[in-house]
């Protein structure tokens, strides 16, 4: 095995939650991608992190917006998270979704809400990361969208 696939295989041990990070180009379009790459940092100020892949479509209107939101998904959200990791296009087609506080796409019906005003973003390896601080916050009901082993799973 080679270090890169040992290196995904251990992460992969690190049960994540799944989210759908949401933003808008400047013509006012909705741009979303499905991401576990984020991280709460601090308390005071609300502050938290997400990565960006470099060869992400999408990532120009990340770091154009200067917002975005982390939709955080519910287990029964299987769908939403394939539909934003697969489609080359489309992906809010059908989707419930509205404009939050900070222009950020916000899902209906997810677990939780985040909406972020990026105050400072960092190319590191092969990801842009974006560190936005919360300025609006929503909690809805239910159980997450759990990731382990490379696969999803669920909470016993």
């Amino acid at each position: 095995m080679s270090s890169a696939d040992l290196f995904r295989a251990a992460c992969s041990r690190f049960t994540t939650g799944v989210a759908v990070l949401t933003t808008r180009a400047p013509d006012g379009a909705p741009h979303g991608l499905t991401a576990n790459s984020f991280s709460s940092i601090s308390l005071a100020p609300p502050l938290v992190m997400v990565a960006v892949a470099h060869d992400c479509t999408a990532l120009e209107h990340f770091k154009s917006s200067g917002f975005y939101a982390v939709n955080i998904l519910r287990e029964e959200q299987i769908d939403l998270s394939v539909r934003f990791a697969e489609l080359p296009e489309g992906r809010f087609t059908g989707v419930p979704w509205r404009e939050g506080t900070t222009r950020a796409p916000v899902i209906e019906g997810v677990l939780a809400v985040l909406e972020c005003k990026t105050i400072e973003s960092v190319d590191l390896g092969d990801h842009r990361v974006l560190i936005g601080e919360v300025v609006e916050v929503e909690v809805g009901e239910g159980r997450p969208l759990v990731f382990f082993g490379s696969g999803y799973t669920r909470l016993e």
